[in-house]
């Protein structure tokens, strides 16, 4: 081949690249100038959006259907005697293989909320009181048994590590509504349970690209470590270290193409503005002390009522997603001691957020889910109850959601999910589907094929929707 046209072939791709680097540095560095796929309705990947962001109030270690939302009035006239094998026999079950089951009666009162007349346990007196507002599903099933790989499955749609978690999904699909702060933040607190581990990698944005990770705030004391400018260094010389490496990063781009130097330009702009935004974020000083005694918490104390407030506020200046994990509802032992501890630090505040976004005018685009990774068995295990997987309950509100209703059921002694059931995968289409994704088109190609959050399956729950 001539000489010439290999030069001239090298200098346009070396053109172009410079371009397109240039192009991403730009829209990295002044957000609006150019347009991103949020910015067009009619991309073949959106339908009509009902909510612009989602708050997932995620109950880690699997709360008791059967002592929250989910009354059995067979199970508790069968207190105490052996559990019908026909219900068991062939199942997956996690520590109680291979044992005597004996059925366990619901350990609290239900009683009927709201005008729609949702039945609701003792236990979450402050969730009755929006019983109007929330659409209970107690058809959820899912697949993974154990508490680390249930995690996995309920925040990435599958048991293999290393998937990117539907925030992440969720902020490549839609991208930002905040260019100060993470389009996707986790916030943890623990208490009233065995406390288990939440590994980061649930918040990994996996083969997506990484910026859009998911970023862990500190619940207690400072939100972000090292978020301030070092001693005797001002902000507009922090500012012009970054515009300095970013220029580096960009330079480096041009020859290498690499998507990790690009998030890399834009983790540096985004903590540099953090340095502003987060200690406003994180100032509770102008919120009415009606509003901090409704959420019924200490701003900053690590609480998850704390956490609560915080994500409204979150919500309020444009984050995406908004995971809060509250670690206390592992109940194999002394579960009515434990539910009793674990409501009591969660249900006036999960209920306060539904008000606080509805008084503000936010609730009909906030997507709002509570649950767990998976329920618990009817069946005693000593004073408590087991894993289970194949029938439980969650709760959905605002967004397009349907208030003031009851989705699926299971059988009479809530084992399995028989009516209109709902797969994790079914979760993950119908909170795609209120954002205005379509869930078969969300797609990346990795490893020569194109992943989604439901992988090959889910259907939107159009009986859930408003």
């Amino acid at each position: 081949m001539d000489s010439t046209i290999l030069t001239k072939r090298r200098q346009f791709l070396g053109q172009a690249g410079r371009g397109l680097g240039g192009l991403a540095l730009t829209s990295l560095l002044h957000p609006g100038v150019l347009p991103t796929r949020a910015d067009h309705p009619t991309h073949p990947l959106l339908v009509t959006p009902r909510a612009k962001r989602v708050i997932f109030l995620c109950m880690a270690g699997g709360p008791s259907h059967l002592e929250s939302f989910d009354y059995k009035p067979q199970l508790e006239a069968l207190n105490g005697q052996p559990m019908p094998e026909s219900f068991t026999k062939g199942q997956p079950i996690a520590q109680l293989q291979g044992k005597a089951l004996k059925c366990m009666g619901p350990l609290t009162s239900f009683k009927r909320y709201g005008k729609s007349g949702q039945m609701i346990s003792d236990f979450f007196p402050n969730i009755g009181s929006i019983a109007d507002d929330i659409c209970v599903v107690k058809s959820m099933v899912t697949e993974q048994i154990n508490h680390d790989p249930a995690h996995t499955f309920m925040n990435t749609g599958s048991g293999v590590p290393g998937r990117p978690s539907m925030g992440s999904w969720i902020s490549y699909g839609l991208g930002a509504e905040t260019q100060n702060l993470p389009g996707f933040v986790v916030l943890t607190s623990v208490g009233g349970g065995q406390a288990q581990p939440i590994a980061a990698r649930q918040w990994h944005s996996g083969f997506l690209p990484g910026k859009h990770q998911g970023i862990k705030l500190q619940s207690r004391g400072d939100a972000v470590l090292y978020a301030g400018s070092p001693h005797g260094v001002a902000h507009q010389q922090q500012g012009d270290v970054i515009k300095a490496i970013n220029a580096l990063n960009n330079h480096r781009n041009t020859l290498l193409d690499d998507p990790e130097i690009l998030t890399r330009i834009a983790q540096y702009e985004l903590a540099f503005k953090m340095q502003t935004s987060v200690p406003e974020l994180t100032d509770f000083s102008q919120e009415p002390q009606h509003i901090i005694d409704m959420y019924g918490c200490k701003p900053g104390d690590g609480s998850f009522a704390s956490n609560c407030l915080l994500a409204r506020r979150l919500a309020e200046r444009g984050t995406r997603f908004i995971h809060l994990y509250h670690r206390g509802w592992d109940h194999h032992g002394g579960l009515k001691n434990g539910m009793t501890k674990a409501a009591k630090l969660v249900d006036q505040a999960s209920a306060a957020l539904v008000k606080d976004l509805k008084q503000r005018g936010m609730l009909e685009d906030t997507l709002i889910v509570w649950g767990g990774e998976f329920g618990r068995t009817p069946m005693a295990q000593g004073s408590g109850r087991d894993h289970h997987i194949k029938g439980f309950s969650m709760w959905m509100a605002g967004g397009g959601i349907k208030g003031g209703t009851t989705y699926g059921n299971t059988d009479e002694l809530g084992y399995n999910a028989t009516e209109n059931i709902v797969h994790v995968h079914d979760l993950h289409a119908t909170m795609l589907h209120l954002l205005g994704i379509d869930h078969k088109k969300l797609t990346f190609r990795f490893q020569g094929r194109q992943y989604r959050l439901t992988d090959v399956h889910g259907h939107v729950v159009k009986g859930i929707l408003a």
